[in-house]
Protein backbone atom coordinates (compact mmCIF):
# COMPACT_ATOMS: atom_id res chain seq x y z
CA UNK A 1 0.00 0.00 0.00
CA UNK A 2 1.18 3.26 -0.77
CA UNK A 3 0.06 7.14 0.67
CA UNK A 4 0.57 10.44 -1.01
CA UNK A 5 -0.50 13.46 0.93
CA UNK A 6 -1.71 16.85 -0.08
CA UNK A 7 -1.59 19.53 2.52
CA UNK A 8 -4.85 21.89 1.52
CA UNK A 9 -5.67 25.06 3.23
CA UNK A 10 -7.73 25.53 6.36
CA UNK A 11 -6.41 22.74 8.07
CA UNK A 12 -7.39 20.02 5.92
CA UNK A 13 -5.36 17.60 4.16
CA UNK A 14 -6.33 15.21 0.68
CA UNK A 15 -4.58 11.38 0.87
CA UNK A 16 -4.01 9.37 -2.05
CA UNK A 17 -4.20 5.64 -1.18
CA UNK A 18 -3.18 2.84 -3.58
CA UNK A 19 -3.88 -0.81 -2.38
CA UNK A 20 -2.10 -3.47 -4.46
CA UNK A 21 -3.85 -6.10 -6.34
CA UNK A 22 -3.02 -8.74 -4.21
CA UNK A 23 -4.60 -7.12 -1.28
CA UNK A 24 -7.70 -6.70 -3.52
CA UNK A 25 -7.84 -9.70 -4.45
CA UNK A 26 -7.23 -11.13 -1.08
CA UNK A 27 -10.51 -9.18 0.39
CA UNK A 28 -12.32 -10.38 -2.86
CA UNK A 29 -11.74 -14.05 -1.91
CA UNK A 30 -13.12 -13.43 1.53
CA UNK A 31 -16.04 -11.84 -0.01
CA UNK A 32 -16.46 -15.01 -2.32
CA UNK A 33 -15.95 -17.52 0.92
CA UNK A 34 -18.60 -15.48 2.69
CA UNK A 35 -21.18 -15.41 -0.37
CA UNK A 36 -20.07 -19.06 -2.18
CA UNK A 37 -22.68 -20.83 0.06
CA UNK A 38 -25.78 -18.33 -1.34
CA UNK A 39 -24.62 -18.84 -4.58
CA UNK A 40 -25.86 -21.78 -7.11
CA UNK A 41 -24.26 -22.34 -10.30
CA UNK A 42 -25.35 -25.32 -12.94
CA UNK A 43 -23.44 -27.82 -12.28
CA UNK A 44 -21.53 -27.67 -9.26
CA UNK A 45 -23.43 -28.07 -5.36
CA UNK A 46 -24.82 -24.81 -3.79
CA UNK A 47 -21.42 -23.30 -2.04
CA UNK A 48 -19.23 -25.11 -4.15
CA UNK A 49 -18.45 -23.58 -7.52
CA UNK A 50 -15.10 -22.25 -7.62
CA UNK A 51 -14.50 -17.95 -7.97
CA UNK A 52 -13.58 -17.95 -11.47
CA UNK A 53 -16.49 -20.21 -12.57
CA UNK A 54 -18.70 -16.93 -10.71
CA UNK A 55 -16.86 -14.04 -12.14
CA UNK A 56 -16.65 -15.75 -15.57
CA UNK A 57 -20.81 -15.96 -15.45
CA UNK A 58 -21.43 -12.46 -13.29
CA UNK A 59 -18.13 -10.86 -14.36
CA UNK A 60 -14.96 -10.45 -12.92
CA UNK A 61 -16.53 -7.25 -10.79
CA UNK A 62 -19.22 -9.44 -8.99
CA UNK A 63 -17.53 -9.39 -6.16
CA UNK A 64 -15.55 -6.14 -5.85
CA UNK A 65 -17.93 -3.62 -4.20
CA UNK A 66 -17.90 -5.86 -1.06
CA UNK A 67 -14.20 -6.70 -1.70
CA UNK A 68 -13.83 -2.77 -1.44
CA UNK A 69 -16.14 -2.43 1.38
CA UNK A 70 -13.96 -5.17 2.75
CA UNK A 71 -10.57 -3.37 2.38
CA UNK A 72 -11.14 0.06 3.01
CA UNK A 73 -11.51 0.83 6.58
CA UNK A 74 -7.95 -0.94 7.27
CA UNK A 75 -6.22 0.53 4.74
CA UNK A 76 -7.84 4.23 5.88
CA UNK A 77 -6.91 3.53 9.22
CA UNK A 78 -3.49 2.29 7.88
CA UNK A 79 -3.00 5.15 5.83
CA UNK A 80 -3.78 7.89 8.33
CA UNK A 81 -0.92 6.56 10.93
CA UNK A 82 1.53 6.27 8.11
CA UNK A 83 0.62 9.62 6.92
CA UNK A 84 1.41 10.90 10.26
CA UNK A 85 -1.57 13.44 10.34
CA UNK A 86 -3.95 14.33 13.35
CA UNK A 87 -6.96 13.49 11.92
CA UNK A 88 -10.53 15.39 13.76
CA UNK A 89 -12.83 14.42 11.19
CA UNK A 90 -14.91 11.81 9.43
CA UNK A 91 -13.21 11.20 5.80
CA UNK A 92 -14.62 11.75 2.75
CA UNK A 93 -14.19 9.05 0.74
CA UNK A 94 -13.35 9.36 -3.02
CA UNK A 95 -12.19 6.65 -5.76
CA UNK A 96 -10.12 7.04 -8.40
CA UNK A 97 -9.90 3.18 -9.75
CA UNK A 98 -11.94 0.87 -8.95
CA UNK A 99 -11.22 -2.06 -11.64
CA UNK A 100 -11.12 -6.15 -10.38
CA UNK A 101 -7.42 -6.46 -11.96
CA UNK A 102 -5.98 -3.20 -10.96
CA UNK A 103 -4.89 -1.88 -7.82
CA UNK A 104 -7.79 0.26 -5.76
CA UNK A 105 -6.90 4.16 -5.62
CA UNK A 106 -8.99 5.85 -3.22
CA UNK A 107 -9.54 9.54 -1.67
CA UNK A 108 -9.72 10.68 1.80
CA UNK A 109 -10.51 14.35 2.42
CA UNK A 110 -9.70 15.02 5.90
CA UNK A 111 -9.97 18.24 8.44
CA UNK A 112 -6.38 17.98 10.41
CA UNK A 113 -5.74 19.01 14.32
CA UNK A 114 -5.55 22.98 14.12
CA UNK A 115 -2.00 24.43 15.25
CA UNK A 116 -2.66 26.66 18.19
CA UNK A 117 -0.99 29.44 19.03
CA UNK A 118 -1.06 30.80 22.96
CA UNK A 119 -1.11 33.91 24.83
CA UNK A 120 -0.22 34.44 28.13
CA UNK A 121 -0.83 31.20 29.86
CA UNK A 122 0.34 31.73 33.82
CA UNK A 123 -1.13 33.97 36.13
CA UNK A 124 -4.69 34.26 34.34
CA UNK A 125 -7.37 35.91 36.90
CA UNK A 126 -10.34 33.27 38.58
CA UNK A 127 -12.49 34.11 41.33
CA UNK A 128 -11.22 33.50 44.52
CA UNK A 129 -12.52 30.28 45.59
CA UNK A 130 -14.99 31.26 48.76
CA UNK A 131 -16.24 28.40 50.89
CA UNK A 132 -18.75 29.09 53.24
CA UNK A 133 -21.17 26.54 54.53
CA UNK A 134 -24.82 28.15 56.88
CA UNK A 135 -26.78 26.32 59.22
CA UNK A 136 -29.69 26.90 57.09
CA UNK A 137 -27.44 24.88 54.72
CA UNK A 138 -27.20 22.17 57.75
CA UNK A 139 -30.43 21.99 58.77
CA UNK A 140 -32.10 21.64 55.06
CA UNK A 141 -29.83 18.45 54.66
CA UNK A 142 -30.85 16.95 57.71
CA UNK A 143 -34.07 17.47 57.01
CA UNK A 144 -34.38 16.09 53.58
CA UNK A 145 -32.43 12.53 55.87
CA UNK A 146 -34.93 13.21 58.49
CA UNK A 147 -37.92 13.04 55.73
CA UNK A 148 -36.39 9.47 54.25
CA UNK A 149 -36.65 8.32 57.73
CA UNK A 150 -40.04 9.30 58.31
CA UNK A 151 -42.76 6.57 59.14
CA UNK A 152 -46.05 6.93 57.86
CA UNK A 153 -49.07 6.89 60.09
CA UNK A 154 -53.02 6.58 59.08
CA UNK A 155 -54.86 9.59 60.84
CA UNK A 156 -58.78 8.53 61.42
CA UNK A 157 -59.59 11.18 63.92
CA UNK A 158 -59.67 14.63 61.46
CA UNK A 159 -60.03 15.94 58.01
CA UNK A 160 -57.34 15.93 55.74
CA UNK A 161 -54.91 19.08 55.87
CA UNK A 162 -52.21 20.05 54.13
CA UNK A 163 -49.36 17.97 54.01
CA UNK A 164 -50.82 15.13 54.82
CA UNK A 165 -50.66 11.96 52.23
CA UNK A 166 -54.47 10.93 50.92
CA UNK A 167 -55.05 7.76 48.86
CA UNK A 168 -58.27 7.95 46.68
CA UNK A 169 -59.90 6.97 43.60
CA UNK A 170 -61.15 9.33 41.20
CA UNK A 171 -62.88 9.40 37.47
CA UNK A 172 -62.86 12.77 35.60
CA UNK A 173 -64.67 13.76 33.22
CA UNK A 174 -65.15 16.87 30.64
CA UNK A 175 -68.96 17.59 30.00
CA UNK A 176 -70.04 14.64 31.31
CA UNK A 177 -67.82 12.26 29.16
CA UNK A 178 -64.87 10.34 30.47
CA UNK A 179 -61.52 11.10 28.69
CA UNK A 180 -58.01 9.45 28.68
CA UNK A 181 -55.88 9.87 31.95
CA UNK A 182 -58.86 11.20 33.92
CA UNK A 183 -59.07 7.65 35.86
CA UNK A 184 -57.23 6.39 38.55
CA UNK A 185 -57.39 3.71 41.83
CA UNK A 186 -55.35 3.77 45.03
CA UNK A 187 -53.51 7.21 43.97
CA UNK A 188 -51.85 8.69 46.56
CA UNK A 189 -51.48 13.01 46.77
CA UNK A 190 -49.50 14.82 49.27
CA UNK A 191 -51.92 17.81 50.14
CA UNK A 192 -49.81 20.97 48.63
CA UNK A 193 -47.68 19.35 46.19
CA UNK A 194 -49.19 20.97 43.65
CA UNK A 195 -48.41 18.05 41.93
CA UNK A 196 -52.64 17.71 39.83
CA UNK A 197 -54.27 20.45 38.04
CA UNK A 198 -54.15 23.74 39.90
CA UNK A 199 -57.35 23.95 42.66
CA UNK A 200 -57.28 20.15 42.71
CA UNK A 201 -55.28 19.45 46.04
CA UNK A 202 -57.06 22.53 48.03
CA UNK A 203 -60.57 21.41 47.28
CA UNK A 204 -59.55 17.83 49.36
CA UNK A 205 -58.49 19.53 52.03
CA UNK A 206 -60.91 19.16 55.06
CA UNK A 207 -62.36 15.70 53.81
CA UNK A 208 -62.69 12.60 55.81
CA UNK A 209 -61.39 8.95 55.09
CA UNK A 210 -64.50 7.23 53.69
CA UNK A 211 -65.86 10.26 51.85
CA UNK A 212 -66.90 11.24 48.60
CA UNK A 213 -65.81 14.91 47.09
CA UNK A 214 -66.60 16.29 43.44
CA UNK A 215 -63.36 18.55 42.43
CA UNK A 216 -64.14 21.06 39.87
CA UNK A 217 -61.39 22.46 38.20
CA UNK A 218 -60.17 24.13 34.96
CA UNK A 219 -57.30 22.69 33.00
CA UNK A 220 -54.00 25.13 32.36
CA UNK A 221 -54.76 26.71 28.56
CA UNK A 222 -51.04 25.82 28.34
CA UNK A 223 -51.81 21.86 29.70
CA UNK A 224 -50.04 19.40 27.18
CA UNK A 225 -52.69 16.88 26.23
CA UNK A 226 -54.48 20.21 23.83
CA UNK A 227 -57.50 18.46 24.01
CA UNK A 228 -57.76 19.12 27.40
CA UNK A 229 -56.46 23.01 27.56
CA UNK A 230 -58.73 25.08 29.36
CA UNK A 231 -61.81 22.80 29.68
CA UNK A 232 -63.53 22.74 32.46
CA UNK A 233 -63.27 19.46 34.61
CA UNK A 234 -65.18 17.29 37.01
CA UNK A 235 -63.34 14.44 39.15
CA UNK A 236 -65.61 11.98 41.50
CA UNK A 237 -63.22 11.37 44.31
CA UNK A 238 -63.57 9.18 47.03
CA UNK A 239 -61.17 9.15 49.90
CA UNK A 240 -59.64 6.05 50.68
CA UNK A 241 -57.08 6.78 53.34
CA UNK A 242 -55.80 9.82 55.03
CA UNK A 243 -52.11 9.37 56.37
CA UNK A 244 -49.40 11.85 57.56
CA UNK A 245 -45.37 11.48 57.65
CA UNK A 246 -44.21 11.07 61.43
CA UNK A 247 -40.26 13.08 61.52
CA UNK A 248 -38.39 11.12 63.90
CA UNK A 249 -36.80 13.00 66.84
CA UNK A 250 -33.51 14.64 65.87
CA UNK A 251 -31.52 13.30 68.81
CA UNK A 252 -28.87 10.80 69.66
CA UNK A 253 -30.26 7.87 68.73
CA UNK A 254 -31.28 9.53 65.01
CA UNK A 255 -27.51 10.05 64.29
CA UNK A 256 -27.04 6.37 64.96
CA UNK A 257 -29.45 4.76 62.74
CA UNK A 258 -28.45 7.74 59.80
CA UNK A 259 -24.57 7.40 59.95
CA UNK A 260 -21.69 6.04 62.11
CA UNK A 261 -21.62 8.77 64.22
CA UNK A 262 -22.73 8.45 68.32
CA UNK A 263 -24.21 11.63 69.06
CA UNK A 264 -26.06 13.91 66.77
CA UNK A 265 -23.46 16.86 67.19
CA UNK A 266 -21.04 14.95 65.61
CA UNK A 267 -23.24 13.90 62.90
CA UNK A 268 -24.64 16.96 62.26
CA UNK A 269 -20.95 17.96 62.36
CA UNK A 270 -20.07 15.33 59.76
CA UNK A 271 -23.18 16.82 57.50
CA UNK A 272 -21.47 20.35 57.49
CA UNK A 273 -17.73 18.85 56.56
CA UNK A 274 -19.80 16.70 53.65
CA UNK A 275 -21.28 20.09 52.56
CA UNK A 276 -18.18 22.00 52.61
CA UNK A 277 -16.70 18.63 50.76
CA UNK A 278 -18.89 19.37 47.92
CA UNK A 279 -18.83 22.93 48.03
CA UNK A 280 -14.89 22.57 47.38
CA UNK A 281 -15.01 20.00 44.97
CA UNK A 282 -17.35 22.65 42.83
CA UNK A 283 -15.49 25.90 43.58
CA UNK A 284 -12.17 24.01 42.27
CA UNK A 285 -14.48 22.98 39.12
CA UNK A 286 -15.11 26.57 38.43
CA UNK A 287 -12.15 28.10 39.27
CA UNK A 288 -10.45 25.46 36.78
CA UNK A 289 -13.30 26.23 34.37
CA UNK A 290 -12.21 30.37 34.53
CA UNK A 291 -8.82 29.54 34.01
CA UNK A 292 -8.75 27.49 30.80
CA UNK A 293 -11.68 29.97 29.97
CA UNK A 294 -9.14 32.90 30.02
CA UNK A 295 -6.68 30.63 28.06
CA UNK A 296 -8.60 30.26 25.57
CA UNK A 297 -9.71 34.00 24.90
CA UNK A 298 -5.94 34.82 24.69
CA UNK A 299 -5.53 31.73 22.35
CA UNK A 300 -5.85 31.94 18.53
CA UNK A 301 -6.94 28.52 16.36
CA UNK A 302 -8.60 27.96 13.09
CA UNK A 303 -11.19 25.36 13.95
CA UNK A 304 -12.28 23.66 11.29
CA UNK A 305 -16.32 22.93 10.32
CA UNK A 306 -15.71 19.41 9.81
CA UNK A 307 -14.42 19.02 13.70
CA UNK A 308 -17.46 20.85 15.24
CA UNK A 309 -19.32 18.46 13.07
CA UNK A 310 -17.26 15.12 13.86
CA UNK A 311 -17.67 16.53 17.43
CA UNK A 312 -21.12 17.25 17.08
CA UNK A 313 -21.30 13.35 16.16
CA UNK A 314 -19.53 11.82 19.03
CA UNK A 315 -21.95 14.15 21.51
CA UNK A 316 -25.02 13.17 19.71
CA UNK A 317 -23.68 9.30 19.95
CA UNK A 318 -23.29 9.49 23.90
CA UNK A 319 -26.84 11.17 24.24
CA UNK A 320 -28.29 8.54 22.14
CA UNK A 321 -26.63 5.47 24.33
CA UNK A 322 -27.45 7.62 27.51
CA UNK A 323 -31.24 7.40 26.44
CA UNK A 324 -30.96 3.49 25.39
CA UNK A 325 -29.13 2.83 28.85
CA UNK A 326 -32.52 4.63 30.56
CA UNK A 327 -35.01 2.72 28.47
CA UNK A 328 -35.86 5.56 26.20
CA UNK A 329 -35.69 5.07 22.06
CA UNK A 330 -33.67 8.26 20.96
CA UNK A 331 -37.15 8.86 18.32
CA UNK A 332 -39.30 8.50 20.74
CA UNK A 333 -37.69 11.27 23.13
CA UNK A 334 -37.74 12.95 20.39
CA UNK A 335 -41.28 12.69 19.80
CA UNK A 336 -42.13 13.47 23.52
CA UNK A 337 -39.61 17.14 23.25
CA UNK A 338 -40.75 18.04 20.21
CA UNK A 339 -37.55 18.33 18.82
CA UNK A 340 -35.52 17.19 16.03
CA UNK A 341 -31.43 15.84 15.44
CA UNK A 342 -31.16 19.33 13.43
CA UNK A 343 -32.68 21.08 16.22
CA UNK A 344 -30.51 19.24 18.84
CA UNK A 345 -27.41 19.44 17.02
CA UNK A 346 -27.66 23.34 16.77
CA UNK A 347 -28.16 23.24 20.28
CA UNK A 348 -25.04 21.45 20.79
CA UNK A 349 -22.64 23.42 18.41
CA UNK A 350 -21.62 25.94 21.27
CA UNK A 351 -20.70 22.73 23.63
CA UNK A 352 -19.01 21.19 21.17
CA UNK A 353 -16.79 24.19 20.27
CA UNK A 354 -16.12 24.65 23.47
CA UNK A 355 -14.75 21.19 24.16
CA UNK A 356 -12.66 21.55 21.18
CA UNK A 357 -11.20 24.68 22.18
CA UNK A 358 -10.43 23.35 25.55
CA UNK A 359 -9.18 20.29 24.03
CA UNK A 360 -6.66 22.02 22.32
CA UNK A 361 -5.27 24.50 24.79
CA UNK A 362 -4.63 22.09 27.03
CA UNK A 363 -3.08 19.88 24.64
CA UNK A 364 -1.09 23.22 23.77
CA UNK A 365 0.06 24.08 27.27
CA UNK A 366 0.91 19.96 27.89
CA UNK A 367 3.72 20.51 24.46
CA UNK A 368 4.79 24.16 26.20
CA UNK A 369 5.26 22.69 29.61
CA UNK A 370 7.08 19.60 28.47
CA UNK A 371 4.33 17.50 30.30
CA UNK A 372 4.43 13.73 29.82
CA UNK A 373 2.47 10.91 30.95
CA UNK A 374 4.16 8.06 33.92
CA UNK A 375 4.00 5.01 33.54
CA UNK A 376 2.77 4.75 37.40
CA UNK A 377 0.09 7.21 36.49
CA UNK A 378 -0.99 4.92 33.92
CA UNK A 379 -1.22 2.33 36.01
CA UNK A 380 -2.94 4.28 38.58
CA UNK A 381 -5.65 4.84 36.36
CA UNK A 382 -6.23 1.25 35.28
CA UNK A 383 -6.69 0.49 38.64
CA UNK A 384 -9.29 2.90 38.79
CA UNK A 385 -10.90 1.70 35.79
CA UNK A 386 -10.30 -2.26 36.97
CA UNK A 387 -12.26 -1.12 40.34
CA UNK A 388 -14.83 -0.03 38.55
CA UNK A 389 -15.09 -3.09 36.72
CA UNK A 390 -14.54 -4.77 39.63
CA UNK A 391 -11.79 -6.54 37.77
CA UNK A 392 -7.96 -6.67 37.98
CA UNK A 393 -5.58 -4.59 36.48
CA UNK A 394 -4.33 -6.78 33.55
CA UNK A 395 -7.43 -8.48 32.94
CA UNK A 396 -8.17 -4.72 32.00
CA UNK A 397 -5.24 -3.99 30.02
CA UNK A 398 -5.35 -6.93 28.34
CA UNK A 399 -8.96 -5.41 26.58
CA UNK A 400 -6.87 -2.01 25.80
CA UNK A 401 -5.04 -1.86 22.28
CA UNK A 402 -1.79 0.63 22.25
CA UNK A 403 -4.33 3.56 20.67
CA UNK A 404 -6.15 3.61 23.95
CA UNK A 405 -3.91 3.23 26.21
CA UNK A 406 -2.10 6.05 24.16
CA UNK A 407 -5.51 8.21 24.60
CA UNK A 408 -5.58 7.46 28.32
CA UNK A 409 -1.52 9.17 28.34
CA UNK A 410 -3.05 11.74 26.65
CA UNK A 411 -5.82 12.59 29.09
CA UNK A 412 -3.52 12.30 32.05
CA UNK A 413 -0.83 15.19 30.36
CA UNK A 414 -4.46 17.27 30.01
CA UNK A 415 -5.19 16.50 33.63
CA UNK A 416 -1.69 17.89 34.63
CA UNK A 417 -2.02 20.98 32.39
CA UNK A 418 -4.67 21.59 34.10
CA UNK A 419 -2.87 21.65 37.25
CA UNK A 420 -0.13 24.18 35.69
CA UNK A 421 -2.98 26.67 34.90
CA UNK A 422 -4.78 26.82 38.44
CA UNK A 423 -1.43 26.15 40.21
CA UNK A 424 -0.14 29.44 38.41
CA UNK A 425 -3.70 31.50 38.64
CA UNK A 426 -3.89 34.81 39.68
CA UNK A 427 -7.15 34.45 42.57
CA UNK A 428 -9.07 37.84 41.93
CA UNK A 429 -12.64 39.17 43.13
CA UNK A 430 -15.56 37.24 41.84
CA UNK A 431 -16.98 40.37 39.34
CA UNK A 432 -12.74 41.30 38.61
CA UNK A 433 -12.35 37.91 37.45
CA UNK A 434 -15.58 37.67 35.31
Amino acid sequence: MSVQVEELEKNKAKLTVEVSLEDLDKAMNVVYNRQKGKIAIPGFRKGKAPRRMIERLYGKGVFLEDAINEVLPDAYDKAVKESGLEVVSRPQIGFEQTEPDKPLIFTAQVATKPDVTLGEYKGVEVPKMVIEVTDQEIDDEIRREQEKNARTITVSDRPAKAGDIVTLDYAGTVDGVPFDGGTASGQTLTLGSNTFIPGFEDQLIGAQAGSHVDVHVTFPEDYHEASLAGADALFACDIIKIEVKELPELDDEFAQDVSDYNTFEEYRNSVKAKIEESKTEQEKAHKEDAAINAVIRKAEMDIPEEMIEFQIDNMMDDFANQLRMSGMDPEQYFKMTGLSMDSMRTQMRANAIQRIQTRLVLEKVAEAEGLEASEEELNADLEKMAASYRLNVEDVRKTLDESQLDQMRKDIVVRKAIDVLVDAAVETDSAAAE
